[in-house]
């Protein structure tokens, strides 16, 4: 049974501060329509400029993920995209008073408690996946990162980190499914080395930061005096470094707690690539700087799989759905000015045409008798009466009306058109047909190529008589 897309019932709040503006945050989840996807509005802004969630919005990773579009940013999205998308909710307007989302205890927690609060429901389009058919990888070699991505049933994600560090060496973390985000992942706070909180202080960052919202992890010999000069600075009480090399002010959730908060980065990372994804990702050292470049990798994967699909397949042993003989009892034309030799399928709104271009043509007596090319306009009009099928395939006593274009818009013509060459129409509607008017998308193929195409409107009129 095909999944549903999902939003949520009800607007929710989630309040804080920004980790490295300090700034007091707001942050409210709202329900969006189906194939909205996630989308930020500045409400600070003028015009409240919107940002789309996708990785060709990134513009920074150095040390969250920040995205931008429309002359507006807004930073460290990870861990609401990875809220989002580890509940499985498709569409969601998020509006945000400031430049960077609030850190919270430097986990998803918050966020996935406000969602569940605000309730998920089911909507009525389908839940579209990108399937992984075939691996995908990113690697950064000088730095040992590796991502790839396999098929499988669902999204699973395995997660090793190497800090070369004797408190933080080799973690691994794994999820098999979704359905254990929230116990397993959501919770899991951000790490920082002791040496980069320093660094980040004395580069006036982190003003939002408290040492209650990241572990920190102590991998040097380090004497209680600076200890207490840091709880001071944090406005904390005293605090000791932990067996294990950790500060003492708080609990791990998990012995492997940095392991799976790197999991949880990769699945508000991946959110980006604007489709739920079903593979399974295996990433050894992964970062935002990397995952985001992963992202890019999979959406141009995408793109090219959805190019592939538009392409119309055509099998000239198949039995076409009309012939020639039934296509001239559909269209008033009549050779040499009938230039559609039969109609493979008619699918609603979508119809695949097929017409062999011969050197018997008349038109190649004088375009070009040295080197004969199909002319540009023919072309238009071969689909132009493809379309006019489509069209009259959706109305009752089709033979009492004809179709006449009023407009051609938007032609491309890419690559010249040859005797021998088999030309495939896919025609499809734009919009629903309106008081006679019907509006379609044409594309003309030679193969696997692309050669011609453009947009269509038709009246559709009664025939006299």
């Amino acid at each position: 049974m095909a999944e549903k897309q999902r939003t949520i019932k009800r607007p929710v709040t989630v309040k804080g501060r920004g980790l490295h503006t300090g700034l007091d945050v707001e942050v409210t989840f709202k329900p969006a329509p189906e194939n909205h996807g996630y989308v930020f509005k500045r409400i600070d802004l003028e015009g409240s400029p919107i940002v789309q969630a996708i990785a060709d919005n990134v513009v920074d990773t150095s040390r969250s993920t920040v995205i931008e579009a429309n002359g507006a940013k807004v930073g460290t999205v990870e861990h609401i995209l990875s809220a989002l998308n580890g509940l499985q909710i498709d569409n969601v307007l998020i509006e945000i008073n400031a430049a960077e989302t609030p850190i919270m205890d430097g986990s998803a927690r918050y966020f996935v408690e406000a969602l569940l609060e605000a309730e998920i429901e089911e909507q009525n389009a389908e839940r579209e996946y990108y399937v992984i058919k075939a691996p995908i990888s990113y690697s950064d070699p000088e730095r040992g990162i590796e991502l790839i991505i396999i098929p499988d049933e669902e999204l699973s994600v395995n997660v090793m980190i190497d800090y070369n560090s004797k408190v933080l060496s080799n973690q691994y973390a794994t999820i098999n499914s979704l359905k254990d985000y929230k116990t397993e992942i959501s919770t899991c706070r951000t790490f920082v080395f002791l040496r980069e909180v320093e660094t980040l202080l004395a580069h006036n960052l982190i003003k939002g930061g408290d040492l209650d919202n990241a572990i920190v992890i102590v991998d040097r010999e380090v004497n209680q005096d600076e200890l207490d000069r840091l709880a001071d600075l944090f406005n904390k009480p005293r605090m000791k470094v932990k067996s294990q090399g950790v500060l003492n002010n708080l609990e791990l959730s998990f012995s492997n707690e940095p392991a799976r908060h790197k999991l949880l980065d990769i699945i508000g990372d991946l959110a980006l690539v604007g489709f739920p994804i079903k593979g399974r990702i295996l990433a050894t050292r992964p970062g935002h700087a990397a995952n985001a470049a992963f992202a890019k990798l999979i959406r141009k994967e995408i793109k090219k799989d959805k190019a592939k699909g538009n392409i119309p397949t055509y099998n000239p042993n198949a039995k076409p759905l009309l012939d020639v003989n039934q296509v001239k009892k559909t269209l008033p034309h009549r050779p040499p000015f009938l230039l559609v030799d039969k109609i493979m399928e008619i699918k609603g709104t979508e119809i695949i045409g097929v017409k062999s271009v011969t050197i018997n043509e008349p038109f190649f007596v004088g375009h070009f008798p040295e080197e004969p090319v199909m002319p540009g306009v023919l072309i238009l009009e071969a689909m132009a009466q493809v379309g006019g099928i489509l069209v009259l395939n959706a109305l009752e006593d089709a033979h009492l009306y004809s179709t006449y274009f009023l407009k051609i818009d938007k032609v491309k013509y890419r690559q010249k058109v040859v005797p021998g060459d088999t030309l495939i129409f896919k025609l499809e509607l734009t919009t629903p047909i309106r008081r006679g008017i019907a509006e379609m998308r044409g594309m003309a193929y030679v193969g696997n190529t692309l050669v011609t195409e453009g947009e269509f409107t038709a009246q559709i009129i009664k025939n006299k008589g």
